[in-house]
């Protein structure tokens, strides 16, 4: 399940959700992405991120579906949020839930991985300098590489 949406979320009820009535699910796991109040040296007052309606959740839901191939998946949810965010907000929770914990472990750090950079989010940062786009790390294209097989 994807859900775009400006509103915070209840982790804990959400995670509840996912399980809910299926006894075949032996581990679940999880993710929960804070905005940081530092970006780079500088001091962050605010995060905003923005999208386009439809695109975001279509490529949202190809990355869902190549998780759901790659692993037996019973469940998982996608919840990112948009809008101006504070420091310590919530922006993105990941879960995964399948009857073997590896499955569920390696599915959520492959969905976290991809959806840093292959999401179509973009991100503004109010810091102490100024308003600035957040560009894209080479860091997160690495950790994205790791999942992509060799040819």
């Amino acid at each position: 399940m994807i859900r775009l949406q400006r509103e915070d979320f209840d982790v804990g009820a959400e995670l509840e959700r996912l399980t809910a009535g299926n006894h075949r699910i032996g581990g679940v796991a999880s993710f929960i992405g804070l905005v940081r109040d530092m970006g780079g040296s500088d001091r962050v007052f605010a995060l905003t991120l923005e999208h386009y309606p439809g695109m975001t959740e279509r490529k949202l839901a190809e990355i869902e579906a190549e998780a759901r191939r790659r692993w037996p998946l019973d469940a998982v949810l996608v919840i990112h949020r948009y809008g101006r965010l504070k420091p310590g907000d919530r922006i993105v929770l990941v879960a995964t839930a399948s009857p073997h914990r590896e499955a569920a472990l390696e599915a959520c750090h492959f969905l976290i991985d991809w959806l840093k950079t292959d999401a179509p989010f973009w991100k503004s940062e109010t810091t102490s300098v100024g308003e600035r786009w957040v560009e894209a790390r080479t860091e997160d294209d690495a950790a994205r590489e790791r999942w992509t097989p060799p040819l």
